[in-house]
């Protein structure tokens, strides 16, 4: 490049800054959350002779998409913003050519291209088409974001699930977008499950630091970021969560054993270890003998299915990952059978069952004999009652005659004999006898010696009852006998005269 084309260029740059222009400075685009307010950074240039007419009489309008004075203005600084179609204020000072704007109240509808045109003394006029700011409106403010640091270094490409090794530095740093507010956003932390937080987080505009020493405690424990927004209108709030799995030596290790760390000889018993550590531990048993440590097995559980006295003694548990090891212990107490007493109790519940079988024996033998006795006791006195009447040689005509000795004599040639047939009424009889296997039953039930005194009170009830009975079916026998042979001796003589 020669010397010519070096001095035009200088005068082309000289001219530039000599013969200043109108100029504008906007961001590109603002988002602001619906219900809430924007915040328009703004500065404008003039041409260096209308810098005199900027005073403190000047004004600021905003055009939406589009520049006509007409049907696209939407503020005026000049008005009361309650005329207009948005309410704003122009917080910059116009004079020192600062536009910075403030809009109140978004809604959905505010989306747009906006233009800034100024106005002042001397006929200044201009609206600035060269450059405008879109602004967004958003339902929900910006999530948060949660970033982790381990001994002041930054975790990279970290996921939702972070694995911490126990006694490690830990800062967790929450940072959020700022959106224009009033009162403006709030970041807090919480935790699920919820723990105390350490009081060395601090709030400084929107970055709040959780700075901790991790335990076990933290383990599985979700962090949450939140910022919130107090509308006129509602509360919003956004968040941004972060999950800790911590890396840690075994932790709480216990034994426990069931049914219980005392059984009986030859019953069944089981010890299961557990412990709180991540990774997953191995379980190692061991026991005691003669002064020392005899490994056993692996495995969380040891069991004896059948104990005998010899596995009474010390039993140690030991749970062990990468990061270190714990142990736990427990005492097994076994207690022998005595075995003359189980049989002492076999021997007298086979005793007991002995005696209550030959009870019922007893009982039902004497009932049945009583029974037996009473029976042959009555039949016998109800054949004595019938025997002064001799049956006749043929039983199956059987003819029974009353008549004195000089009659017969006298009439021996003439007598007719007729079959007369007594039969005696056994209704009574069985009755009698139900009742009495009822009365034998029932007492045997309640008592050996009540039955046999039942027993013997309806025997002397029913001998007294069979006596009564045969002598008043004998009498009247007699008198039957005596009527119909009287009758009979008559009709024979008047046949016979």
């Amino acid at each position: 490049m020669d010397t010519a084309e070096k001095i035009i260029i200088f005068c082309f740059l000289l001219e530039g800054v000599c013969c200043r222009d109108f100029n504008i400075y906007l961001p590109e685009k603002i988002t602001a959350l619906s219900g809430s307010c924007v915040i328009i950074k703004c500065r404008f240039e003039v041409k260096e002779e209308c810098d005199k007419n900027l005073t403190e009489r000047a004004t600021g309008e905003w055009y939406k998409d589009g520049t006509d004075v007409n049907k696209n203005v939407m503020f005026n600084s000049s008005t009361s913003s309650r005329n207009f179609l948005i309410r704003g204020n122009i917080t910059g000072k116009l004079k020192d050519k600062d536009c910075t704007t403030v809009f109140y109240d978004l809604r959905s509808n505010h989306r747009g291209q906006y233009f800034f045109r100024i106005e002042s003394e001397g006929g200044l006029k201009h609206t600035y088409k060269q450059a405008s700011v879109s602004i967004d409106v958003i339902e929900s403010p910006p999530k948060p974001r949660v970033q982790l640091y381990v001994e002041q270094k930054e975790v990279q490409g970290q996921e939702e699930v972070l694995e911490v090794l126990e006694g490690s530095s830990v800062s967790l740093r929450c940072s959020a977008e700022t959106l224009c507010s009033s009162p403006p956003p709030t970041l807090t932390w919480s935790s699920t499950p919820r723990i105390p937080l350490s009081e060395s987080s601090r709030l400084q505009e929107l970055i709040s630091d959780l700075n901790f020493t991790a335990t076990h405690r933290e383990h599985g424990v979700t962090f949450t970021c939140t910022i919130t927004y107090q509308l006129q209108d509602k509360t919003k709030t956004e968040q941004d969560s972060i999950t800790l799995h911590l890396q840690y030596s075994p932790q709480n290790t216990t034994v426990s054993v069931i049914p219980s760390s005392s059984v009986l000889e030859g019953s069944s018993v089981t010890l299961i270890c557990s412990s709180d550590a991540n990774p997953a531990v191995n379980y190692t048993w061991s026991r005691e003998s003669e002064g020392q440590l005899k490994q056993l097995q692996t495995g969380d559980t040891l069991t004896f299915n059948r104990t005998d006295p010899t596995h009474r003694g010390w039993y140690h548990c030991t749970a062990q990952n990468q990061h270190g090891s714990q142990n736990s212990s427990v005492m097994l107490d076994i207690q022998c059978l005595n075995h003359f007493s189980l049989l002492i109790g076999v021997v007298v519940v086979a005793l007991v069952v002995m005696l209550l079988s030959a009870i019922t024996c007893i009982c039902v033998r004497k009932g049945n004999g009583k029974l037996s006795q009473t029976t042959q006791e009555g039949t016998k006195r109800s054949d004595q009652s019938t025997s002064e009447v001799a049956p006749h040689e043929n039983q199956d005509d059987p003819v029974y005659v009353m008549m004195s000795s000089a009659e017969a004599a006298a009439n021996q040639d003439s007598v007719i004999y007729s079959p007369i047939v007594f039969t005696k009424s056994e209704s009574q009889e069985f009755g009698s006898l139900a009742l009495l296997d009822y009365a034998v039953m029932q007492d045997c039930s309640e008592g050996l010696l009540k039955t046999e005194s039942s027993i013997g009170e309806f025997s002397r009830a029913r001998e007294a009852q069979v006596i009564v009975s045969a002598n008043v079916q004998k009498k009247q026998t007699e008198e039957e006998m005596f009527e119909d042979s009287s009758q009979i001796y008559a009709k024979v003589k008047r046949r016979n005269p």
